[in-house]
């Protein structure tokens, strides 16, 4: 028997990590976005000055889901290539961009730190080009897979940016809990 692997078993392993994977990234994406409260529909947001690129926030909403799905499926795609050089790396690298993706919400939206996630997802846009080239070592359609997320977060990275420049004293409003006093 040789070392190698048949096709089928192949799309057999693929399969069985993208039923793993796929629903995982979903569920993580969902779940940290559900830490974002109100995000774009905050009282807080609403009220900042808004890039005349900004697009309607429901397109988020469309956006990310389908980002994610490709993630998942480029993750499994490289979760599958058994003894590929760099796969480990890869994986690993996957995974750091992708918590450094969840942080950007909270960040933004629940602490209200224009600046700081600014920083974040400067730090996640070189984190996604080194998987981009850490995937594309191990499975080409894998790196290719994750071209629209680079170029959505390109976008976003503009959009923080310009948020913070049209709203300059806008970071940390309301990071401080409201304290309501009573004197009697």
């Amino acid at each position: 028997m040789t070392g190698l692997a048949s096709k089928a078993q192949l799309r057999a392993s693929f399969f069985r990590w993208a039923l793993f994977v796929v629903p995982a990234v979903m569920l993580l994406a969902f779940l940290a976005a559900q830490l974002s409260m109100d995000g774009p529909n905050s009282a807080w947001y609403n009220g900042l000055d808004k890039p005349a690129f900004n697009p309607p926030s429901y397109l988020f909403g469309i956006v990310w889901p389908i980002l994610y799905f490709l993630m998942g499926i480029a993750l499994a795609l490289v979760c599958a290539a058994w003894g590929a050089r760099g796969r480990t790396m890869a994986i690993v690298v996957f995974v750091v961009q992708f918590l450094v993706n969840l942080t950007w919400s909270p960040i933004y939206f629940n602490f209200q730190q224009i600046d700081v996630a600014l920083g974040v997802i400067l730090v996640l846009d070189v984190l996604v080009i080194a998987t981009i080239i850490l995937f594309w070592k191990v499975r080409r359609l894998a790196a290719l897979l994750l071209l629209p997320y680079l170029a959505w977060i390109l976008f976003a990275t503009a959009l923080n940016y310009e948020f913070l420049r049209l709203n300059p004293g806008a970071s940390g409003e309301g990071s401080e809990p409201a304290v309501q006093r009573i004197e009697l």
